[in-house]
């Protein structure tokens, strides 16, 4: 499952309004995450899962990768509503790829979730992610918990470990310095130690997907510096993803968190290289004289994992440094 998911950018649409349900068709973007929760008032948390319903009645269009859907938070009373109401529904719970669930505080967050979505939904999800033997069938609805409190942290080992089904972290920056009365500064330091956590916890139970805060600057030259700060700075630290609010933000971080050429480059010359390294019986190596090793070679070999589900012609590349001897 985890070679198959990219969610390098997500992007929220409020489910309140149609005219952006619309627009988000439009969108060449790895997930959409349509939202019940903090973008729809109250008031308005009864029409945005009609709009839904009528939404997701058809499959989404083949230029965006997963639908999503954020529902409420737990605590709220509201999150059994919505899943009741979209997946009571056949034709649209068969259109739904990943529910968002919002304030996860503990495991027990994640087993109600799951636990509903086998009783509302058991084709979708069964007591087992055993893969089926019907290439007709859809995959298991997979669930993503979004990271908000300093009590989220310190439950991350039993949070990755309440389900099978999930699938990816995400880091909610501005709930989180609201629960610990930060500052969110433009290094983001303050959130170090979270994000970190975040990364670990998700790198330990083998999740496809960590997703970083949001970027709340988007607005012309200023806005796109910062975003693509972000962007190097998550991915630096281990992040794969990063929610998006606006549009104009999904192409510059998809771009940031897909292999770059240069980055494609070098993992081809280090695996083709290797493999000629293991015919001889050699361990460590170098190229281009740095030292590689298993490490570095296992890397790369994510690196081009990665980038062929990114659309990267990794094979044309590999014809390319065929000849890559090693050092």
């Amino acid at each position: 499952m985890a070679a198959s998911i990219v969610r390098r950018a997500v992007m929220y649409v409020p489910s309140s309004s149609k005219k952006m349900l619309s627009k988000a068709l439009t969108l060449n973007v790895d997930t959409v995450a349509y939202d019940l929760e903090d973008s729809v008032s109250l008031a308005q948390k009864p029409t945005a899962r009609q709009n839904l319903l009528s939404h997701l009645s058809t499959p989404s269009p083949s230029n965006i990768r997963e639908t999503c859907i954020r529902i409420n938070s737990i605590d709220t009373g509201l999150a059994l509503t919505d899943l009741t109401t979209l997946l009571s529904n056949p034709s649209t719970a068969q259109n739904i790829d990943a529910i968002m669930v919002p304030k996860v505080q503990s495991a027990a967050d994640m087993t109600f979730v799951t636990d509903v979505l086998r009783h509302l939904a058991p084709e979708r999800h069964p007591t087992s992610p055993s893969p089926s033997n019907n290439t007709n069938q859809k995959p298991p609805i997979r669930l993503i918990a979004l990271i908000e409190s300093a009590l989220a942290i310190q439950n991350l080992p039993t949070i990755t470990s309440s389900t099978p089904y999930l699938s990816g972290l995400l880091f909610a920056a501005e709930d989180f310095a609201l629960d610990l009365s930060l500052t969110r500064s433009p290094s983001l330091s303050e959130f170090l130690y979270a994000r970190s956590a975040i990364v670990t916890a998700a790198r330990a139970a083998n999740l496809p997907s960590t997703i970083d805060l949001v970027c709340t600057s988007y607005s012309g030259a200023t806005g796109l510096e910062t975003l693509e700060r972000e962007c190097e700075n998550g991915k630096g630290m281990g992040f794969n993803g990063k929610q998006v609010i606006h549009p104009s933000q999904i192409p510059v971080v998809q771009r940031a968190f897909s292999p770059g050429e240069k980055e494609v480059e070098w993992a081809v010359r280090v695996v083709v290289g290797n493999e000629r390294a293991e015919e001889r019986g050699r361990g460590a190596w170098t190229l281009d004289g740095k030292m590689i090793d298993a490490p570095v070679v296992g890397k790369c070999r994510r690196v081009l994992e990665r980038a062929q589900v990114c659309g990267v012609d990794v094979e044309g590349v590999r014809e390319r440094w065929a000849g890559q001897e090693p050092e």
